[in-house]
């Protein structure tokens, strides 16, 4: 029987000055590709990854087209309760946002098959 936990893509580096961001996006896209749940989780400034302007992440061009394909499925976002930005030009493209608890976090964490961490 297949192990149907999701892999948890836990993200907290900052895409505005690492190309970690993107790549744990890359990474959890082609899990989400090979017809696995993933869950992402977005903390502190990660969570410019749904930035509306890409022009001030490294890789924006990348980002922009990996959320497209995260979002054509409808794989939400979990983002630190009170991390989300006040801007209203953030989350432009209406990605599907679940606010969290770090409780809650660390429960993703503990349910996740795998967890990688960025």
């Amino acid at each position: 029987m297949a192990d149907s936990r999701p892999v948890v893509v836990l993200i907290s580096e900052d895409p505005r000055a690492s190309h970690r961001a993107n790549e744990a996006m890359r990474i959890g896209l082609g899990i989400v590709a090979g017809e696995n749940e993933v869950v992402f989780v977005l903390r502190g400034p990660a969570v410019e990854l749904l930035a509306e302007d890409t022009d001030e992440l490294v890789d924006g061009d990348d980002i922009a087209r990996f959320r497209a394909n995260l979002k054509a499925p409808g794989v939400p976002f979990h983002i630190e309760a009170g991390g989300v930005p006040t801007d209203p030009t953030w989350n432009a493209e209406h990605h599907r946002v679940v606010p969290v608890t770090r409780e809650e976090i660390a429960g993703l964490v503990g349910r996740g098959r795998r967890v990688l961490v960025f």
